[in-house]
């Protein structure tokens, strides 16, 4: 059994590590971290987890770094960009192994960094030695892994659709569009008027346009893929649903050919990559990805399509923000680099 603590379990993604945790096979949830709730039990804050026995015994502590390393061997970082890194250097120096899942590692370099997120990197020494925590691409490096830095729940929705075909040729690195539609817990566990019920239900909008901070990471990873730079244009909406992304790609195939040809070379590449991939559902026939097939899930659904009439390929994308796009692909880069069942916890 490892044992492992969430700092800032508080938040949603920090609730969705509590309850995959709580019922994980080889781990033992040591310690979570609230500033807010310190003292409380697991029970009093997430009555859900009332049945667990752990959840009546383990309290909220204050966040200190040097008490973690001797509760945990594995820490998850739930905490606002610019914080976790305060709390990553110390705890990789007391030997512990740790997965971010803010934006302070996901981004390689320091000055892409600050240009989407208007400060300084907080530990840029660090940024070489941190891997980007996306399974189904990076798995022998994940295994290998002290530091995790696990992507944002907008880059999963466009990266494992898109990396696949870049890799092999199949698309055209320019011209990329992607238009995808977020739930409100995207935004994260706080009180702010944007995100108020009444604004937010019977409502649809745009926002973070034209230069949405997930573009640093999207961008980075499209170019690793095709060997270029890539510019892509990304258009975020919030939609009034609790959880779920659905992403639409619009992208132009390399070559041209028959649409018969063209799509049986996509089909050929995507069971390629994700063929065997226990939590990538390739969907055929005339399925198209739903937000309900996944929401609670660590699963993303991915469809495609050529428009004969355009010529070019749709691709389209469905998860859970909270699970795939956040705490259940964390859990999975985990059980890689602990050497768990990769499927441990996650079905």
């Amino acid at each position: 059994m490892k044992k492992v603590a969430i700092v800032g379990a508080s938040g949603y993604s920090g609730e969705e590590l509590v309850r995959l945790l709580l019922s994980h096979s080889y781990t033992e949830l040591a310690a979570v971290t609230s500033r807010q709730y310190a003292g409380q039990t697991l029970a009093q804050v997430f009555p859900k987890f009332a049945h667990h026995p752990r959840a009546k015994t383990l309290r909220f502590s204050e966040p200190k770094a040097e008490l973690l390393a001797k509760e945990a061997e594995v820490v998850f970082l739930a905490l606002p960009h610019g914080v976790a890194a305060e709390f990553a250097v110390p705890l990789l120096k007391q030997g512990c192994r740790v997965i971010d899942l803010s934006a302070d590692f996901r981004v390689r370099s320091a000055v892409v960094y600050k240009e989407f997120y208007a400060h300084e990197h907080p530990a840029p020494e660090l940024l070489k030695d941190a891997v980007y925590g996306l399974p189904e691409i990076y798995r022998a490096e994940i295994r290998k892994a002290s530091l995790i830095a696990s992507p944002g729940c907008y880059p999963t929705s466009i990266l494992l659709p898109t990396v696949p075909l870049l890799r092999a040729g199949l698309v055209r690195s320019a011209g990329m569009i992607a238009d995808s539609l977020s739930g409100v817990s995207g935004a994260g566990r706080k009180a702010e008027l944007d995100y108020l019920f009444v604004e937010c239900n019977e409502s649809a909008r745009p926002y973070g346009v034209p230069k949405h901070r997930h573009l640093s990471e999207i961008e980075q990873e499209l170019a690793l893929a095709a060997g270029t730079p890539v510019t892509l244009q990304f258009t975020p909406h919030l939609i009034p649903v609790n959880r779920g992304i659905l992403t639409t790609l619009y992208l132009e195939p390399a070559t041209s050919g028959s649409p018969a040809s063209t799509l049986e070379r996509l089909n050929a590449c995507y069971q390629a990559a994700y063929g065997t991939e226990a939590f990538v559902r390739l969907l055929d026939g005339k399925a198209l990805p739903d937000t309900k097939n996944v929401v609670g899930t660590n699963v993303i659904e991915i469809a495609w399509r050529l428009d004969s009439r355009t010529g070019r390929l749709i691709v389209m994308s469905a998860e859970d923000n909270l699970v795939k796009g956040a705490s259940g692909q964390a859990v999975q880069s985990m059980n890689i680099m602990c050497g768990f069942p990769e499927t441990s916890g996650l079905v």
